[in-house]
């Protein structure tokens, strides 16, 4: 007891303060500094707070130049810096796929005012398939070319022959003769994409070869083309998207394809055809698809009901009496085909919208598979999630009756107007 109170009375001999009460704002400080140190060691590494505030002092000279305009004293690093992550990643993205990266030109032969052969020249991507020389690219990109070229990685040029073509999904398969040591890229899997997977775009853009640019998946979702298909789950991507790169891959962080690049937004007040930080890819699923109809059938086998129709509103409906506001009302069935063998009907009274004749009296479509057909569209993607030969069940409305009606769907060789 005596040592205690000798320990806790001592004083301070000048202030009369006791020692355990001088100490204590001194350990407080100590607690406060060593916990920052455990923190700053946890959120940046060793050495990294001193490169952000000397950031040149070790690996970097002053270099004197001498010239006409003065002298000049240049800070050099004395060594390239080693690059991170991040950057580890993107080089490494890149060096796998740019070799089965090609650009495409196409020629086509137009007329000047005095009717005198003027050639034009329009460029895109493409990346190849096999050593056989196939390669894939956007049927726009050689649409009504009269010539073909496809230039290499290592800048070594082939004329290319259009072996297969799919206007409707807006991809063609070109091949090249005589290229040794091609390099094929690697196709992924498209069906699990996420929104805000990281994506990397290689292309030609305007004329630039081997370009890449990174961003993200924004959105999986229906877009329409100019030619009035739609893509179904395509890519929306914000990496720069620009002329050049159409029928170039979208990559995923492995250098995978999971895309072919087809659309821009362009900028509406932009004046020029340029990214407006919207691109969008077909998805490799799709394209699997194609490249597996082309492979067994020389061409794509797209399913068709074999029918003329129309689509039906609201406004529609109810002038005609129909059941329900919405749906495809068949008009004509085309002899033979896949909706008259399943015994669906076409319209049998002629009736005028505006001054387009139409058929009424038909069966309303207005569902397939159980999905609920409202548009064009709707049916256009129900018919495309399936392969001539496979059996769908048509929801229809025959006057007041609504019924299921199962139907071998057929492959549609031509098809003109609404047909589907």
């Amino acid at each position: 007891m005596w040592k205690r109170a000798a320990l806790t009375n001592v004083d301070d001999s000048r202030t009369g303060t006791p020692l355990t009460m001088k100490l204590r704002p001194l350990l407080l400080v100590l607690l406060i500094l060593l916990g920052l140190h455990s923190l700053s060691n946890r959120l940046f590494p060793a050495g990294t707070i001193n490169g952000l505030l000397h950031p040149m002092t070790s690996d970097a000279a002053v270099q004197q130049v001498n010239g006409p305009l003065g002298n000049f004293g240049l800070t050099v690093a004395s060594a390239a810096p080693a690059f991170d992550v991040e950057e580890q990643q993107n080089i490494a993205v890149y060096k796998r796929a740019i070799p089965s990266v090609v650009n495409i030109t196409s020629t086509q032969v137009a007329y000047d005012f005095f009717y005198r052969p003027v050639p034009q020249q329009g460029q895109g991507s493409g990346f190849i398939l096999d050593k056989e020389g196939h390669i894939l690219t956007n049927h726009h990109v050689i649409e009504n070319a009269q010539l073909v070229e496809v230039t290499l990685h290592d800048k070594h040029k082939y004329k290319a022959a259009v072996v297969g073509d799919d206007p409707n999904h807006d991809l063609a398969l070109l091949q090249i003769q005589g290229a040794p040591n091609l390099q094929a890229a690697t196709l992924a899997d498209s069906s699990s994409l996420m929104v805000g997977q990281q994506v990397y775009a290689i292309g030609n853009p305007f004329g630039f070869s081997g370009t890449m640019t990174r961003g993200i998946i924004s959105a999986i979702r229906s877009i329409a083309m100019a030619s009035g298909n739609k893509i179904e789950d395509a890519i929306q991507t914000d990496a720069s998207v620009n002329p050049g790169n159409s029928g170039g891959p979208l990559l995923n962080s492995h250098g995978e394809v999971i895309g072919i690049t087809t659309l821009i937004a362009s900028n509406p007040n932009g004046g020029a055809d340029q990214s407006a930080g919207i691109g969008f890819a077909i998805p490799i699923s799709t394209a699997k698809a194609v490249l597996s109809d082309f492979e067994h059938y020389g061409r794509v086998r797209r399913p068709s009901l074999d029918t003329v129709t129309l689509a039906i509103g609201p406004d529609i409906a109810e002038q005609i009496g129909l059941p329900a506001d919405y749906g495809i009302l068949i008009e004509r069935v085309l002899p033979g085909g896949a909706a008259e063998r399943a015994g669906l009907k076409g319209g049998t009274q002629r009736a005028y919208m505006g001054n387009q004749p139409v058929a009424l009296g038909g069966d309303l479509i207005v569902g397939i598979d159980g999905q609920e057909i409202t548009t064009t569209q709707d049916m256009s993607a129900a018919l495309n999630a399936h392969r001539a030969g496979d059996k769908i069940t048509v929801t229809i409305y025959r006057g007041r009756r609504r019924m299921d009606v199962p139907v071998t769907l057929s492959d549609a060789k031509q098809m003109t107007g609404n047909e589907a």
